[in-house]
């Protein structure tokens, strides 16, 4: 399965390497081949006519036939057996009603259709305990979590008591490693809270804008190298609520496919029309762009009012980068504009922790509006939206989030100032270069060793998410339970948040993981993909060592 794949010419590519002749496996590696030609015939920097100045390379390797069938059949059977149960438990032949709902339930009005129900009690109820697990600690390189158990089939849960205790943590989204509870930040924020207090009580707007909000608004433009910024108190509704504000009637909005649910939901809010591409795919992405400037509107034929893309800096579930030079160009091209999230990418990506604009070294006044969050790298809460300056005037006054929401908390903009200073260096340290390395180190060390222990990994190979395919819904939560019971916490991820063939782990690399840590991790996710039988891979991955871009870059070879 070939994601994003083509040139801006039209010339076939795999992720952007130019291929000069030989042909490119789908998930993107340059296959060895007899007689390969040195390494100064296969140039990275011919990709997309010279759009690109690093590498860029993300794997999608194709589900084998026989685990596709075998899932397929999984969910069959796991569906045809709960509406046999049901049907004989309504003739009072089954007496197990695990998968029923209880008593004080059956009184009220069902608030969701028929086969969420049944979804719900015969298929998610069996894994149910593999999230929502309550931790006690700071979301660190090690956790710790309160043991809970469940005696009505995960209808409800009892807590023993007992904190399990140094749980390695590999599913937060601490990337930089600054969501800690020591340190310079802690004691910075302790002394604000002190100061101000925890809450503002207001909106922005009214008595809720304090000299903190400008000092961390201004920091933000200089750090992100725009006009200006504004920021709010919740990344899902900074997407959701500046959408609709941005466009409506009369305007097309053209989204990746894998876009999350914040962006869905403010597009669906905005009243525009909506056009969905292909996931990082530019010929997909250019032909609806050409289609609405040919066509225009329905009906009328009137040109769009404005036309917006909107794609992700990392798709959190796949673990791919946006091909941004390519949507830049064609956001030129075509004369639309560009909205970018942000949230997985900034802090964790670029040399400068900058996010995808520093990492393809490209110009931010190309990207319209800079979206991102301040709970992931940062380790605090809330978001931003970042441009020219009469983009961030507009919104101070047409945004729903800014106009009515409660402003952000005082301790928590003195932790995202304090993050900010650390990766740009103005703390007088050299902490924020060297977590962004860290990390950097830690993404191509993890995610080389889980290919060569042949687990299928998604994604670009400098993302910090890393997804491990599990595909059958049973690998679901026997993956988290196992992973549980040797000290590692991951999350997993099914249908209806992938498409159902695509059950996944998800790992979220962050810079305070050690390389002993990780060998410990890794030691176990081997242990558990032979015990499940996930090493579904038909590839061997084997270093390329005359390649000198990166020690991480494969060719790939049929076992």
């Amino acid at each position: 399965m070939e994601r994003g794949a083509g040139k801006l010419s039209g010339e076939p590519r795999a992720n952007g390497c130019s291929l000069t002749g030989h042909h490119g496996l789908k998930n993107g590696y340059v296959r060895g081949f007899p007689g390969a030609e040195p390494h100064g015939q296969l140039p990275h920097i011919a990709q997309n006519g010279g759009l690109y100045k690093r590498p860029f390379n993300e794997a999608f390797e194709e589900t084998p036939m026989l685990v596709a069938v075998l899932t397929y059949v999984g969910y069959g059977v796991l569906t045809l057996f709960g509406y046999l149960r049901d049907f004989l438990r309504h003739w009072k032949i089954e007496h197990c009603h695990n998968a029923t709902e209880r008593e004080e339930q059956k009184d009220f009005v069902p608030l969701y259709q028929d086969f969420e129900n049944f979804y719900t009690r015969n298929l998610y109820m069996r894994i149910r305990d593999s999230w929502s697990r309550p931790l006690c600690s700071v979301p660190g390189a090690k956790v710790d979590i309160l043991e809970r158990v469940s005696h009505d089939y995960n209808w409800t849960f009892k807590y023993t008591g007992k904190v399990i205790k140094d749980i390695i943590n590999m599913g937060s989204y601490n990337y930089l490693g600054f969501a800690e509870n020591t340190g310079v930040r802690k004691d910075a924020v302790a002394e604000v809270l002190s100061q101000y207090g925890c809450g503002v009580c207001s909106t922005r707007q009214e008595m809720g804008n304090l000299d903190k909000h400008e000092e961390l608004e201004a920091l933000l433009a200089r750090y992100l190298g725009v006009e200006s910024a504004l920021s709010y108190g919740m990344g899902f509704a900074t997407n959701s609520m500046n959408i609709p504000a941005l466009v409506g009637k009369g305007c097309l909005i053209v989204s990746d496919e894998l876009n999350h649910a914040s962006l869905i939901l403010g597009a669906r809010l905005s009243g525009a029309t909506i056009r969905i591409f292909k996931h990082n795919n530019m010929q997909s992405l250019e032909k609806l762009l050409k289609d609405a400037i040919v066509h225009g509107q329905p009906r009328t034929r009137r040109p769009w009012k404005k036309i917006l893309i909107i794609v992700e800096g990392i798709f959190s579930m796949e673990g791919s980068i946006v091909r941004l030079p390519e949507v830049i160009a064609l956001k030129k091209k075509y004369k639309s504009y560009l909205y970018l999230d942000e949230a997985h990418s900034i802090g964790a990506l670029g040399l400068n922790g900058r996010g995808v604009v520093d990492y393809f070294g490209l110009d931010p006044e190309d990207v319209d509006i800079m979206m991102g969050t301040f709970t992931k790298a940062f380790g605090a809460a809330g978001g931003y939206i970042a441009g020219k300056k009469e983009l961030i005037d507009y919104l101070r006054v047409h945004s729903h989030s800014a106009v009515y929401a409660t402003s952000l908390s005082p301790p928590v903009i003195e932790q995202i100032i304090a993050s900010v200073k650390c990766i740009m260096g103005e703390d007088g340290t050299t902490l924020g270069k060297q977590r962004i390395q860290q990390l950097a180190e830690n993404i191509r060390y993890f995610r080389r060793r889980l290919k060569e222990m042949g687990f299928i990994i998604y994604g670009n190979e400098d993302s910090p998410v890393v997804p491990l395919m599990l595909y059958m819904p049973a690998k679901i939560g026997a993956f988290g339970r196992e992973m549980l019971k040797r000290h590692i916490a991951v999350v997993v991820v099914g249908f209806p948040a992938t498409p159902i063939i695509e059950s996944r782990a998800r790992f979220c690399l962050s810079a305070v993981l050690t390389k002993e840590i990780l060998d410990i991790a890794l030691k176990e996710v081997n242990e558990v993909g032979d015990l499940l039988q996930l090493k579904y891979s038909r590839h061997r991955l084997v270093p390329l060592l005359d390649r000198p871009f990166d020690e991480t870059t494969y060719e790939e070879t049929e076992d």
